[in-house]
């Protein structure tokens, strides 16, 4: 997305990134970005939580009104509700693993028959 991002800026088209791979997307250069430290996969917050949600598109759009600054990042100050969520967050251990793995097969299984079917992408 970033650098589509860059592309629609270059041609005249404004454009604001919310997201959470900061260094990802910074590195990238966008014009406008509002970081949100949550898990990935969530910019613009805990999924269910419309309240936050609206509040972080409602930044996203002030910071393309209002950046005067290229590469602008603002912080959004919303915070995911559990603080500990890095400490679990991807972690695969002893207590997970077996249904990880479980987890796994199955998708593998759903995309063989996916693909069979003529449906999803062909690999």
């Amino acid at each position: 997305m970033s650098l589509t991002a860059r592309h629609l800026e270059e041609n005249g088209i404004p454009t604001v990134l919310l997201g959470s791979a900061r260094d990802i997307v910074e590195h990238c250069a966008v014009p406008r970005f509002v970081f949100s430290d949550v898990p990935l996969g969530n910019p613009v917050g805990p999924p269910g939580d419309a309240a936050t949600q609206r509040a972080n598109v409602e930044l996203a759009l002030e910071v393309l009104e209002e950046a005067r600054f290229p590469q602008t990042t603002v912080r959004s100050p919303h915070r995911w509700p559990r603080d500990d969520w890095r400490a679990s967050y991807l972690r695969v251990d002893d207590s997970n693993r077996a249904e990880l793995a479980r987890m796994g097969e199955e998708r593998r299984q759903e995309r063989q028959a996916d693909r069979e079917a003529g449906r999803g992408r062909a690999d």
